[in-house]
């Protein structure tokens, strides 16, 4: 083949030996603006998953590109007068400017041509277009490109809040990956230091865009905020200066990051390779990674046959998951101060986990010391004891004390006759109550039979208080958990079918609707009547009554449902609600009749019981609810007594487009929690201790729900702790010979 590549950075370089590895007949040049020599980088960061890729692609440059690296094993992170330091992360860095000159050598040893300060205009891309098999454009970040044919391409650019700016220094940071946190008079700044070679680390400064411009570094020079810099990291640096390589930009060389991805990589003859067609953030180092690995797999797919999509399909997951996991890094940064007040235990573990790919058990393959201790420390601010998994800590609200932090979530079950509870749901919960987890929630219970989502749902009334009794006298005298009822009303998603036999359908013989507005949630559904205010006076009636007979029947809590576009949560959000009376328009308007039912929930509920509200923290639909505007729902109900918030999302509309991915809303509970300093509660693709421990460990949420992991698995809490080696956790009386033989089993599996 006769291949043109544009860019003779790292990934271009990489792409055209790996090319000429199989099959040394290609004809291929390397176009670059820049001269040989020049970088404007300082380090770039490997994992030991790139150098096996690698060494298996080309053993001769990997070798020669291992010689060349610094190694280290710890992460040092610096906030003001306090430090920790943990171990077993096992980086290496080498410096971009050897890395190219490595590159470029090998490329000439295989045969590639170089071009270097060729800079490729239109006319003369057209001409290299016409004339070669495939042209590659690896140049870069700012691809022209990608520019020229964003049509093809579709690029979505996300510039992203933060300012950085990249320096290097002489102070090497040679024992450890190190992050230091810096208060100053206009904010925090901090720094990501680590070595490249023998005696040079990089530098990366970055702040908000607050502080960046309180400090004016927009309108310094290079070297005047250098000196900023240094002042500010003077106690760090040890006398070391703080050096640029960027002398080609005028003015200040701070920038945010763009985040950019394609909705396709290719065009007729042309591909994208690296940063042209993805990006991935700094803080989680792998830009360089990314490039490398995905020159490797274009240059199979050419290999065997050149077909690009077939490369963008296999190629497009793992950038997905690395840009998702580039993305939570990104935001964490962006974010950072929420997190600054917390304990530095929990801020270090914050950190460590903030990209969501290490979990709690890798921390602990990697310093299993620091997180015993960390584990101590969560389980002491609980108010337990030992260092038991954070999972296993106890939690309090107001005079409910929890064993643990595992919650049954709510989840519909269909199986009511005219919205009384059945045997079903005596066995259902009463199993799951058996099965370890400190918290049971029931499906929402609706406050009537007009309020019900389907004729299979259950209510709470005085016609039901016997059957739940029933339930939670046995939960009390049988089991260590504590029992919530969910309380709602379903508003337009109501009289539909149940979940097998048609979800959302409406029934044939239904009942009438109510929403906040009239508007149907299907275009098949039942137009609703927006409401009125003797509508909203017979509702919140009806909700007091449910809150009275849920007392009555002995539950520990109780929860107010205000998400997933049920009745209340019909009002919260402006894609249901279009009121135009004092109900609608503004937040504060759409916040007012959920919060008029809340008031007369809390009031008729015992003060000594807790009470939460489920919110649906993001709509997933432009103009809906977003997870800023959620801060400001979740604010409301805290100040009105709300004891925490159960933060989940989405279900407002069909409209929506969710974006899932495991434990995916935990950013929107960590935003409420630690912006407001609220309890939360977290459900949302969560299904593995790991997910709950870290969760818990980063401070995210306070208590972690599971469903359909206690659909599978009833015991799911037992369960969990034999696999975790966890012999405290206490089994009903009678199944003590299996918590016995379950545990001798687990651990001579895991001699």
């Amino acid at each position: 083949m006769k291949i043109a590549v544009l860019g003779a950075g790292p990934t271009g370089l990489y792409f055209a030996i790996s090319m000429m590895l199989r099959d040394a007949s290609h004809d291929i040049t390397i176009y670059e603006r820049n001269a040989a020599d020049d970088t404007f980088g300082w380090g770039v960061v490997l994992s030991d998953e790139t150098l096996a890729a690698l060494a298996a692609n080309d053993p001769v440059s990997a070798t020669t590109i291992r010689e060349s690296f610094a190694y280290w094993d710890d992460i040092r992170v610096v906030r003001g007068a306090e430090e920790i330091t943990t171990s077993g992360h096992g980086f290496c860095g080498i410096g971009r400017m050897r890395l190219l000159l490595l590159l470029q050598d090998r490329a000439r040893e295989l045969g590639v041509t170089l071009h270097f300060k060729h800079n490729v205009d239109d006319a003369e891309f057209d001409r290299i277009r016409a004339e070669h098999d495939i042209v590659v454009a690896a140049d870069g970040l700012n691809s022209r490109t990608r520019a020229r044919f964003e049509d093809a391409f579709r690029p979505e650019v996300d510039m992203r809040a933060n300012k950085f700016v990249w320096l290097g220094t002489k102070q090497k940071f040679d024992d450890a990956f190190t992050f230091i946190f810096e208060k100053t008079e206009h904010g925090w700044i901090w720094a990501h230091a680590y070595q490249f070679d023998g005696d040079t680390a990089t530098f990366i400064a970055e702040c908000s865009h607050k502080t960046y411009d309180a400090f004016g570094f927009g309108t310094m020079s290079q070297q005047d905020s250098i000196a900023v810099l240094q002042r500010v990291f003077a106690a760090h640096l040890g006398g070391h200066a703080l050096m640029t390589n960027a002398n080609h930009i005028r003015g200040s060389a701070w920038i945010s990051f763009p985040r950019v991805i394609c909705e396709k990589w290719h065009h007729d003859n042309v591909v994208l390779l690296g940063d042209a067609s993805a990006t991935a953030h700094f803080s989680i180092g792998s830009g360089t990674k990314l490039g490398l690995e995905s020159a490797i797999a274009l240059a199979n797919h050419l290999a065997a046959g050149g077909d690009l999509a077939a490369y963008q399909e296999e190629r497009k997951l793992d950038v997905i998951r690395l840009q998702s996991a580039a993305r939570n890094s990104t935001e964490w940064f962006e974010d950072v101060e929420r997190y600054l007040g917390l304990d530095m235990v929990q801020f270090n573990y914050s950190l460590l986990t903030r990209s969501q790919r290490i979990s709690h058990e890798n921390l602990r393959k990697r310093d299993p010391e620091w997180l015993a201790e960390a584990e101590a420390w969560f389980q002491k601010s609980a108010g337990g004891n030992g260092s038991r998994r954070p999972m296993f800590a106890p939690f309090v609200l107001r005079n409910m004390r929890l064993a643990n932090r595992v919650v049954v979530s709510p989840m519909a079950q269909y199986k009511a006759v005219d919205g009384n509870p059945t045997d079903w749901h005596f066995v259902h919960y009463a199993e799951r109550a058996k099965g370890g987890a400190g918290l049971v929630f029931t499906e929402m219970l609706c406050v009537s039979p007009e309020g019900r989502i389907t004729p299979g749902c259950p209510c709470i009334g005085p016609g039901q208080e016997q059957a739940w009794s029933r339930l939670t006298a046995f939960v009390h005298a049988e089991t260590d958990a504590k029992i919530c009822a969910q309380i709602g009303h379903a508003g337009r998603k109501g009289a539909t079918k149940l979940a097998w036999d048609g979800i959302d359908q409406p029934v044939a013989e239904g009942w009438p609707l109510i929403s906040a507005s009239a508007l149907p949630y299907l275009p098949v559904s039942v137009v609703p009547k927006a409401m009125d205010r003797d509508d909203m006076d017979a509702v919140t009636a009806e909700f007091v009554a449910a809150v009275t007979s849920a007392d009555r029947a002995g539950f520990d809590m109780i929860e107010m449902h205000a998400a997933h576009g049920y009745l209340l949560a019909s009002f919260l959000s402006p894609i249901t609600n279009v009121r135009t009376d004092e109900y609608g328009g503004s937040l504060e308007n759409r916040l007012r009749f959920p919060l008029e039912v809340f008031h007369a929930m809390r009031a008729a509920w015992p003060a000594e019981k807790p009470m939460t509200v489920r919110i649906s923290a993001h709509d997933w639909i432009d103009e809906g609810v977003t997870p800023e505007e959620a801060v400001e729902v979740a604010r409301a109900f805290h100040a009105a007594g709300a004891d925490a918030i159960n933060v989940s999302s989405g279900q407002t509309d069909k409209a929506e487009k969710p974006v899932y991915g495991r434990m995916f809303q935990a950013p929107f509970s960590d935003r409420i929690r630690n912006g407001l300093d609220v309890p939360t509660l977290l459900a949302g693709n969560i299904y593995e201790p790991d997910h709950v421990n870290s969760i818990l460990m980063a401070g995210r949420a306070d208590l972690v729900l599971l469903a359909r992991p206690h659909l599978a698995d009833p015991y799911w809490t037992l369960h969990a702790a034999v696999a975790l080696g966890d012999t405290e956790q206490a089994w009903p009386a009678p199944y003590e010979g299996g918590r016995r033989q379950a545990n001798t089993l687990a651990e001579r599996a895991r001699g």
